[in-house]
């Protein structure tokens, strides 16, 4: 077992024993998506660490989105649910970039890869994801990427 699915596991018999409802629902949550990813496919299998931890940047976004989707629909009470939710899963991902940051790894990964203009999105976007991994939404990535091919690199 990944050390962060067993860290997932003891902090959710934690939050039982403290009862604390938010977190122990959360993490209920993340474990059972995590299951669903291990036995999805045509065997179980274990996931690793990187796995797990785009099982839970997935569930984050998904809190995120629900959040925006209810303030939209005027239902605070339950977009602070969704926020608090997204509060315990963002301790366990690693931090996210800061604007200056995506905006210095596009600029990378557009003079590696020698892009002049918004027709290279695609070999950029190949280029910045994997040094971005987990700390940036792929959503930044592209829309930075946009942004400077757009104004000459």
């Amino acid at each position: 077992m990944s050390d962060l699915k067993a860290r997932l596991r003891a902090d959710l018999t934690a939050a039982i024993k403290a009862r604390d409802e938010l977190t122990t629902a959360t993490l209920r949550m993340a474990l059972a998506a995590v299951t669903t990813e291990e036995v999805a496919g045509a065997r179980a299998r274990e996931l690793s660490a990187d796995e797990v931890l785009r099982v839970l940047a997935r569930e984050a976004k998904k809190r995120r989105e629900a959040a925006q989707a209810f303030d939209a629909g005027g239902r605070p009470e339950l977009a602070d649910r969704e926020r608090a939710e997204g509060a315990v899963l963002d301790q366990y991902l690693p931090a996210q970039l800061a604007d200056t940051e995506v905006a210095e790894l596009v600029r990378a990964a557009i003079a590696e890869t020698g892009a002049t203009g918004p027709a290279q999105l695609g070999a950029v976007m190949k280029a910045v994801q994997p040094r971005a991994a987990g700390r940036a939404e792929g959503r930044r990535l592209a829309d930075e990427v946009r942004r400077q091919l757009a104004a000459g690199g």
